[in-house]
């Protein structure tokens, strides 16, 4: 390459360091210039990093935090940021249309700025320490349609591409100073539904040359696309990989239930779902987590719990080789979080504890997600821009849900 010509500078984020590595050799640059930089992004919070005689070897575009809200917990400050980002990214239904119209032709709608979404939630363990878990988006909106989900309302406008992912953490850790010790994928959109690039960014923030997270560390959640948990199970398979967590969310005892809630139990039911799922477990080295949301009067009664733990009976028995009980499931209940224009009550705390205790009967290991967030929209299930939700595009007749 003439020394006259300037390479241009690669964007790390979305890359482990052997990619990466690889990368800016083919533009010039040696291992130990490539490895060099890669750590001043990922460990010193660094937006550009030079090579020899001045040459920038990696430079990342941030998406600005342009809002941020905040709501004290009793194990501290659960934060929620929102970013703003730039670009057609991967999918966007937008395309070359800056602005929407009304549908009988009157003047545009200007369209709102498309941000991801955020949590950073403190944690604190048994044993009084202190942790904080990163929730990270994976898509802006959702097209898989669960009632009871705020990022639901807003359909799907467009995937992230892993470096937009990995920067959520990036601007976590560098811009908000904040020490992240876990990372689910429990934000906005359905990660299966994105699934190359969830695990592209995975790859990097699992770097032990960059972000370092332990895979042990790292949780997907899914409502359940089996055709994704195909894909997945191949992935646990690699060297590296059988630590990653899963998450499914169940919030359902039956069909018919799973049915109204939750429309892709349409294309794949609950029988379909669990036989994916004990097919994944054989290949990963983690229990599976059943998230289920009680929704008051939908499925909150004894007989729903009898059911589910009918269901999830696979999971609960010893696993084959070892002595004693020791399940590979566990079920996290969550007390439903009102979506704007909910047509259901947020739980009482009785009905709750209730509903615990009946699956506790019934042989279920079972621990409580604690509500952190509800009160700015920030808790499970209420992430999403109400702004983008109210106004359709071009195409669409304004109103139409």
């Amino acid at each position: 390459m003439p020394e006259s010509a300037a390479p241009t500078p690669l964007d790390p984020l979305g890359m482990t360091l052997e990619a990466f590595t690889a990368a800016a050799r083919e533009r010039g640059f040696g291992p130990g210039q490539a490895e060099r930089a890669y750590r001043e992004i990922f460990r010193d919070g660094k937006l550009e990093a030079f090579a020899d005689r001045g040459r920038i070897i990696a430079r990342v575009s941030i998406a600005p935090i342009v809002r941020e809200l905040s709501e004290e917990v009793a194990e501290g400050v659960t934060t929620k940021f929102l970013q703003e980002l730039k670009g057609p990214g991967i999918g966007d239904r937008r395309p070359g249309t800056p602005d929407a119209q009304h549908h009988d032709g009157r003047s545009p709608i200007p369209s709102p700025p498309l941000t991801t979404e955020s949590v950073i939630i403190p944690m604190r363990g048994r044993t009084g320490t202190h942790t904080h878990t990163l929730c990270v988006s994976s898509q802006v909106g959702c097209a898989m349609g669960c009632r009871f989900c705020e990022t639901a309302q807003m359909g799907l406008v467009r995937s992230l591409t892993a470096e937009e992912i990995v920067g959520q953490w990036w601007a976590a850790t560098h811009l908000k100073n904040a020490r992240i010790d876990n990372i689910v994928f429990m934000g906005m959109g359905e990660p299966l539904d994105n699934i190359d690039e969830v695990i592209r960014a995975i790859a990097a923030l699992t770097d032990h040359n960059g972000a370092g997270v332990a895979m042990s560390r790292i949780t997907i959640s899914t409502v359940g696309r089996v055709d994704g948990l195909r894909k997945l199970d191949e992935v646990v398979k690699r060297e590296g990989w059988r630590r990653l967590g899963l998450a499914v969310s169940v919030n359902a005892p039956n069909d018919d239930v799973r049915d109204d809630l939750m429309p892709i139990n349409r294309k794949w039911d609950m029988a379909e779902l669990r036989d994916a799922l004990l097919n994944f477990r054989r290949g990963s080295h983690r229990k599976i987590c059943f998230e289920y949301v009680v929704i008051p009067g939908v499925n909150d009664d004894r007989e729903h719990a009898r059911q589910l733990a009918a269901y999830l009976e696979p999971f609960t028995k010893p696993t084959a080789g070892r002595t004693g009980k020791s399940p590979v499931g566990l079920v996290n209940v969550i007390p439903y979080n009102p979506r704007r224009d909910s047509p259901w009550p947020a739980p009482t705390e009785e009905s709750v504890d209730q509903f615990m205790s009946w699956l506790t009967d019934d042989g279920l290991f079972v621990k409580r997600r604690r509500t952190k967030g509800r009160a700015m929209m920030g808790a499970c299930g209420q992430l999403g821009a109400a702004e983008i939700r109210r106004r359709k595009y071009v195409g669409i007749t304004v109103g139409d849900g």
